[in-house]
């Protein structure tokens, strides 16, 4: 299914506007989700290799799950499993309702393999995402793949009340996820990466952690960082968020750097404000994969995200210390059997450089 993707869907993809697509793939999957039979058809095809790791107490089938952005609203839970990921994330989810910030706000540089976006966590709200996952829970179509909800604050809450904001979110998607990610670096919330501060820090993942202690089940918290940080901000953030009682981290979100442009459409698509993601960012992302393993690897797990496109990218975050991944821009670029090449490449290497399992491997060059 590689070839056709590339062949038919790719190129007519680029005759429509960034987020039309990417609504109307997201609207095409949630027709699927809701087919069982088509959920096994597609299940066949994209089948993807067994590398089980057990992750904050979970077994994971392999490490390879969906980041956040893709299924914002959770809309398509069904289709991921069925597309070959072992886990998802939905959202960006905020407390109330939002639009987002003005279109368009989402682009492709298809000879840099990079997405860039301005969306200002556009969702329906916390209350909407949680009525809709309860009839889907209750309708019998809960994936049986683990689930992350990705929450970021509010546009119109300042940075002092962010706290009660990220737990009013937390406490209302709490029976709706199985981990929770907390996005303080996503750069396309006016003063939102101001929270990636030991004290703002410290008052997110308490207020949190308060919500977890008031409800069943001690579901993981993790907290999102941005590849912008410099690594002595990014260990003393991570310092902080340990000792109000984080359960690990991702690294990471996208960024505001970019590379040199490969032609003139890619200058003029690189000179878009937004956060940029896909290949360009994968070196950023496994620098701070690293910082993190070498400073609090062996405290908790961290979630590898950035340019993880092929098995080679993905093997290069697990080696520098990511226990799980992510991808989104490949999927656009590649199609879903990404997810097959890269959990088949990670498979591979296991074999030939003798590891017994994943676990074994993570961390393996940071020494």
């Amino acid at each position: 299914m590689g070839l056709p993707y590339s062949l038919v869907v790719r190129p007519a993809m680029r005759f429509i506007d960034s987020e039309r697509a990417h609504g109307l793939s997201v609207g095409a999957l949630r027709l699927l989700a809701e087919n069982r039979a088509t959920q096994k058809v597609l299940a066949s095809v994209y089948r993807t290799p067994s590398i089980p790791i057990t992750v904050f107490g979970r077994l994971f089938r392999h490490p390879v799950g969906l980041a956040a952005g893709f299924d914002k609203s959770a809309a398509a839970l069904g289709a991921w499993p069925a597309l070959g990921f072992a886990w998802q994330e939905y959202g960006g989810i905020t407390r109330f309702p939002q639009d987002g910030n003005p279109k368009p706000r989402m682009f492709r540089s298809d000879v840099d393999r990079a997405l860039i976006n301005r969306m200002g966590f556009n969702n329906p709200g916390a209350q909407v995402v949680r009525d809709s996952l309860m009839k889907r829970r209750t309708a019998g179509r809960w994936p049986s793949t683990p689930v992350a909800a990705n929450i970021g604050r509010s546009k119109t809450v300042d940075n002092e009340r962010a706290p009660d904001d990220y737990a009013e979110t937390l406490g209302l998607l709490y029976d709706h996820a199985d981990f929770f990610v907390l996005n303080v670096s996503s750069p396309n919330t006016p003063g939102l990466r101001e929270l990636q501060e030991d004290s703002h820090i410290r008052d997110v993942v308490s207020a949190c952690i308060a919500v977890r202690e008031r409800r069943s089940g001690l579901k993981p918290i993790l907290l999102k960082f941005s590849p912008d940080l410099d690594s002595d901000v990014m260990l003393s953030c991570a310092g902080a968020a340990l000792g109000a009682g984080i359960d690990g981290f991702v690294a990471t979100n996208t960024t505001i750097s970019r590379p040199s442009p490969s032609n003139t459409k890619s200058r003029r698509i690189l000179a878009e404000q937004g956060g940029l993601s896909g290949r360009p960012l994968h070196q950023m992302s496994i620098e701070s994969i690293g910082t993190l393993y070498d400073g609090v690897g062996d405290k908790v797990p961290i979630i590898g995200c950035g340019g993880i496109e092929s098995g080679e990218t993905a093997w290069n975050a697990v080696t520098n210390g990511a226990s799980l991944l992510q991808l989104y821009s490949a999927l656009v670029f590649q199609g879903p059997a990404v997810v097959g090449r890269a959990t088949k490449g990670i498979r591979k290497r296991l074999k030939s450089e003798g590891f017994a399992d994943l676990q074994e491997a993570v961390g393996y060059a940071r020494g």
